[in-house]
């Protein structure tokens, strides 16, 4: 499809220069447009996020800094959350 619309391509790439592009249906968002270099930024900053949860929650355990519940509603009433319905 680029190489058969340039012009299209120019006009999302002069879009893109100035951050991500929203394509808009209905009056509403629909979709996000982005560069290669800031989808993996994105990407990137998930997997390091994720990874240090994963420490942190291995730290909880190797320091016996966990609790167990007979199921997710203890968990959540242990939370102080409702449970979901």
């Amino acid at each position: 499809m680029g190489a058969q619309c340039p012009a299209a391509r120019a006009a999302v790439d002069e879009a893109l220069a100035r951050g991500p592009v929203y394509i808009v249906k209905n009056k509403r968002p629909q979709y996000v447009v982005l560069t290669q270099e800031h989808y993996r930024e994105l990407t990137e900053g998930q997997e390091e996020a994720a990874l240090a949860r994963i420490e942190a929650s291995l730290d909880d355990a190797v320091a016996s800094r966990v609790t167990r519940h007979a199921g997710v509603d203890a968990l959540l009433q242990h939370l102080g959350r409702e449970p979901a319905r």
